[in-house]
């Protein structure tokens, strides 16, 4: 009797989980922050059932960070969500799918709707010493250094706005005495302003992303001066005076002649007699 109603609830628990609908959420147990966060989601629930997977940065509390919407097709096929990592800090973190209504009752047992990854941070083992902003004319000047690689050099790849411009290329490095850090220095030609992402890797598999802004050239428009239209100053006609008439000297009067006689016979017969 013991053993026929151990059968008939073993046949009970296996009906109940065939009746339930199976969810598989699947991401990396890490990655490298920088990195794209794939996870993968199969399931057998009903097609166009809608659910919401969410991404939360984990702690004391929760941060929500991003969310997208999946719906499941009439082929139940694998499904693929990225989750961008860039400027996150490293530290554990949530992937949750949320259901809507009794979605998630419906669940078999087995299924797993949660996921806890944990992003890696190696961004700061990268220096870089050149502009961060940086004029088209001049760019791009990749410059630093990263730490303890010594002269193993580092795998760069550029990203502008027409996609990649240079690499993935490995570039040398030469090291510090001192520290032990690699020091590298990389030219790349660019074409037109906008944020370029530089994506550094060693042979330990991803480092970092560096982004680096390139501004358009400055122009310089010519200063054009308006021409100088001569100034003609009008100046008043000088009047020149009129001479004054030069006086016409008369000839002396007859009377006068007969006076200035007579006194010059005068004055002779006076010097006579004295003599």
């Amino acid at each position: 009797m013991k053993r026929i109603l151990l059968i008939v609830l073993f046949l009970l628990c296996f009906a109940g989980t065939a009746s339930a609908y199976q969810f598989y959420l699947s991401c990396p147990e890490s990655v490298q922050v920088g990195l794209p966060l794939k996870c993968s989601i199969d399931s057998n629930l009903p097609a166009g059932t809608t659910f919401d997977l969410a991404f939360y940065q984990s702690g004391y509390t929760a941060t929500p960070i991003s969310k997208q919407s999946v719906t499941i097709q009439d082929s139940h096929a694998t499904q693929y969500k990225l989750f961008d990592t860039k400027g996150l800090p490293g530290g554990q973190y949530k992937l949750e799918a949320q259901f809507k209504g009794n979605d998630e009752s419906s669940l078999s047992s087995d299924s797993k709707t949660l996921q806890l990854p944990v992003l890696i941070d190696r961004s700061g083992e990268i220096t870089i010493t050149s502009p961060m902003t940086q004029n088209m004319d001049e760019a791009l000047r990749i410059e630093g250094y990263i730490a303890k690689i010594g002269n193993d050099g580092v795998e760069i790849t550029v990203r502008g706005p027409d996609g990649i411009i240079f690499g993935p290329q490995w570039i040398g490095t030469k090291i510090n005495i001192q520290s032990g850090a690699g020091v590298f220095t990389q030219p790349v030609s660019v074409t037109k302003p906008g944020d370029y992402d530089v994506t550094f890797s060693d042979a330990k598999g991803f480092i970092g992303v560096v982004t680096f802004k390139v501004s358009a050239p400055v122009t310089t428009t010519p200063t054009t001066l308006p021409a100088k239209t001569p100034v003609t100053t009008t100046r008043p006609p000088t009047t020149v005076p009129t001479p004054l008439p030069t006086p016409t000297k008369s000839p002396p009067s007859y009377v006068t002649v007969v006076a200035a006689l007579g006194i010059i016979g005068l004055l002779s017969v006076n010097l006579a007699k004295k003599r």
